[in-house]
């Protein structure tokens, strides 16, 4: 976007990193950061860390004091306008002096909505807003996806042979990649409000699906079974630790009181749980970003459901032969033209892994 000088640019890329600090804590709020400055002078900066806390604005201008008299705020999403758990940002920012505010993006959540820019211009601040927009909005995908589509951003994690193999024929999985791709595995685990999987992955694998970082503050992730008939309860991993745990079932079916889980009924449409409807429960609930980990099935209906919004797959170079199960089953790709294109987001090697992120193509 034109308007906004080099400075302009180098204080809100500053803000950008500063809101992704709270990348493990802050949902079910955004990450934003604020930076305040004169010209090159920065007097203030801070981000927002959690839930309930003050919001990166406020950390700012304590930092700035009276010197947030007379400059520009940097802030990487539209200041807030309403009463929550927290005051206003807009009119801490109005109280402060500044003249300026330069905002990334509008905050699309119904109590803001242009409603903190409106505030800020009445009190005679300029307001600008645009700059490194997409930025911002790839930084809180999550937020926005649950904000204006009702339902998180999907990702699905998997591991696989160079010949698209996730296991071998009797389920057995362990290990195909490296110890430095399952660690890097814990950090996209860590930006999710929940970890997904199905009834069948617990009953083959009986797993936890905890964050495991060490050192590193986390607000443990909401585990979600998929298990229309309740079948995989026996396996007990899943309900151990401080991370809650949320079964998903249908309706005919009756929960058992238990003090470890959380249980709640979901529609089933050909037999299977109503994955939109599971997926508008799980925004209800706030869940930003949604990390799945399952087999082919569960996978492989997300993707033909056209609900996966982002791949992340880990390939190791090892092959598992014809014997080996694939990716996604259920994907109904009998011509080429009905197959599913995918954009390479970006690649890296983790280990001795290959690490791909890629998002459906269009």
């Amino acid at each position: 976007m034109t308007g906004f000088s080099a400075l302009d640019h180098l204080h809100m890329a500053t803000a950008l990193r500063l809101a992704e600090r709270a990348a493990y804590t802050a949902r079910p709020n955004p990450m934003v950061g604020c930076v305040i400055a004169h010209g090159e002078r920065v007097v203030g900066q801070g981000w927002h860390q959690r839930a309930g806390g003050p919001h990166a604005e406020v950390f700012a201008l304590r930092e700035a004091g009276e010197q947030a008299r007379g400059a520009t705020a940097y802030v990487t999403l539209e200041p807030c306008a309403h009463y929550g758990r927290t005051p206003p940002c807009a009119l801490a920012l109005i109280e402060s002096g500044v003249t300026r505010v330069v905002a990334a993006m509008r905050d699309p959540f119904p109590q803001v909505d242009g409603g903190g820019f409106d505030l800020l211009r009445a009190a005679g601040i300029e307001v600008s807003e645009g700059l490194m927009a997409a930025q911002s909005r790839e930084l809180n995908r999550g937020f926005l996806s649950r904000v204006e589509r009702g339902r998180p951003w999907v990702r699905v994690k998997l591991a696989a042979s160079l010949d698209g193999r996730t296991a071998m024929a009797d389920g057995t999985s362990k290990w195909i990649t490296g110890a430095a791709a399952r660690e890097d595995v814990q950090h996209w685990r860590a930006r999710a409000g929940a970890i997904l999987t199905g009834a069948s992955t617990v009953l083959a694998d009986d797993p936890q699906l905890t964050v495991r970082l060490a050192d590193t503050e986390v607000l443990p992730p909401l585990r979600v079974v998929l298990d229309a008939q309740l079948r995989s309860l026996e396996c007990a991993r899943v309900r151990e630790g401080p991370a809650p745990t949320l079964y998903l079932h249908d309706p005919a079916i009756s929960a058992p009181d238990a003090a470890d889980a959380q249980f709640a009924s979901v529609p089933c449409v050909g037999g299977r749980l109503d994955l939109a409807a599971v997926l508008a429960l799980l925004g209800a609930r706030g869940i930003n970003e949604l990390h799945t980990e399952a087999g082919a099935t569960l996978s492989g209906a997300l993707m033909a459901g056209g609900w996966v919004d982002e791949l992340l797959l880990y390939q190791a170079p090892t092959l598992l032969g014809e014997h080996g199960l694939p990716l996604f089953a259920g994907l109904g790709v009998h011509a080429m033209q009905q197959q599913h294109r995918l954009q390479l987001i970006d690649q890296c090697q983790v280990g001795t892994d290959l690490r791909l992120r890629l998002r459906p193509a269009g």
